[in-house]
């Protein structure tokens, strides 16, 4: 049970370090985390790959701490590792740029200063060193609002930093509820939660455990059925329940036990919209009958599993696609924090519901396909659209009325 309790990864603030090689960016990450989270070293290029780790950091609370390497890192291997660390900024809630004081900001820092202000990720400059820089330094004149000159050395202005950084947090907003808004006091829901190959043993998934959290903090009732169980429960109901919500796998035999009057929706329809992206994914989903033959089809998952037998990804949704359009088509596959930075050359972009991921880096993704002009959309719009029952899983969203 204590799983249950863990703040998963996604609904954390992802603060992420980057810097030139030797700027202390890993010294200052252990010092604002107070442990030894990434490995110090004189020899440059000392972190090969973001390093990451989930923490309680106060005053901020859950947190992903992320350490990057060196962006002025040389060679092949080099150029890999700078990637890795660019890529990170799609998923970082706010960035932190370390520069040694000794040096301040060259072209490098401006040119990444640069590029946060093109993705929009909130971000501190941090002067490093203080201990060794002169009186009359340039960088300690004139700091401005988003600038602070510390020592992870002598842990010198630590805490000031890690207040500015809770400031920046406090800029984001509180968490949005994901269901519970649409929910009154004592409102009903029924939960399809099919039990197959593919489910975890002995537990529920994420979505399904974040759903049911959302309506007892929204003061609602609630029902947990597998599919072959559903049409027994909604007769046993007293009243009709205020929404059903299922796993998007079964949504073909389950709106035929569902009456029509009964508002039905998906776990991943419901991510969709909890991510910011489910208008755009319901344009995207129209694109399918527009694919030819051959057309290219990136399926991308969030989170990394052992592909079962009949996988949803790779085996049951390219299944579905080429039952509804009677066309073949290539399909490519990504999983975890693989995702591909040319999107030139697909015709669709399908995603899973991304609860693995946080908000920033599905709307980055999908931001990504648009710059392209690719259709993006996720698996559950998907399988409702080729369902026939897409206005119907959107109709309890009023935001979305002008697709119904």
């Amino acid at each position: 049970m204590a799983a249950l309790n863990q703040t998963p990864g996604a609904d954390r603030i992802q603060i992420a370090f980057f810097g030139r090689r030797n700027a202390g960016k890993s010294s200052l990450v252990n010092a604002v985390t107070g442990q030894e989270m990434s490995i110090v070293s004189e020899v440059k290029g000392t972190t090969t790959d973001p390093v990451t780790k989930s923490m309680e950091l106060l005053p901020l609370g859950p947190v992903v701490i992320i350490d990057t390497p060196g962006l002025d890192d040389e060679g092949t291997v080099g150029e890999m590792r700078v990637r890795k660390a660019r890529q990170v900024l799609n998923r970082a809630d706010i960035a932190v740029l370390v520069a040694d004081i000794t040096r301040g900001l060259t072209g490098m820092e401006e040119e990444l200063i640069t590029l946060f202000q093109k993705k929009r990720v909130p971000y501190l400059i941090v002067y490093n060193k203080k201990d060794l820089a002169r009186e009359e330094c340039s960088c300690l004149k004139d700091l401005k609002e988003n600038e602070i000159a510390v020592s992870a050395l002598k842990r010198e202005n630590i805490e000031q930093l890690k207040e500015r950084i809770g400031s920046l947090a406090g800029k984001m907003g509180k968490e949005k509820p994901i269901v519970g808004e649409l929910l009154e006091a004592g409102d009903h829901v029924v939960l399809v939660t099919p039990i197959d190959t593919s489910a975890p043993k002995g537990r529920m998934i994420l979505p399904q455990v974040k759903v049911i959290r959302d309506i007892l903090d929204a003061h609602g009732t609630l029902s947990v059925t597998q599919t072959g169980e559903l049409p027994a429960l909604l007769s046993s109901l007293k009243e009709r329940p205020r929404l059903v919500i299922t796993d998007s796998q079964a949504f073909e035999c389950v709106k035929q036990m569902v009456p029509k009057d009964i508002p039905l929706t998906s776990f991943s329809i419901l991510f969709a919209r909890y991510k910011g992206v489910l208008a755009g994914a319901v344009q995207g989903a129209a694109a399918l009958d527009r694919l030819k033959e051959g057309d290219r089809i990136l399926i991308s998952e969030g989170c990394t599993h052992h592909r079962q037998c009949e996988d949803i990804g790779t085996v049951k949704l390219p299944g579905w696609i080429e039952k509804h359009t009677g066309k073949r088509f290539v399909y490519e596959f990504t999983s975890g924090g693989g995702f591909p930075e040319d999107l030139s050359g697909y015709a669709l972009v399908v995603h899973c519901g991304g609860c693995m991921l946080n908000e920033r880096e599905i709307r980055s993704r999908e931001r990504m396909a648009a710059e392209s002009s690719i259709p993006f959309t996720n698996y559950g719009i998907l399988i409702a659209y080729m369902n026939g029952i897409l206005k119907r899983s959107l109709q309890p969203f009023k935001e979305l009325a002008e697709y119904l």
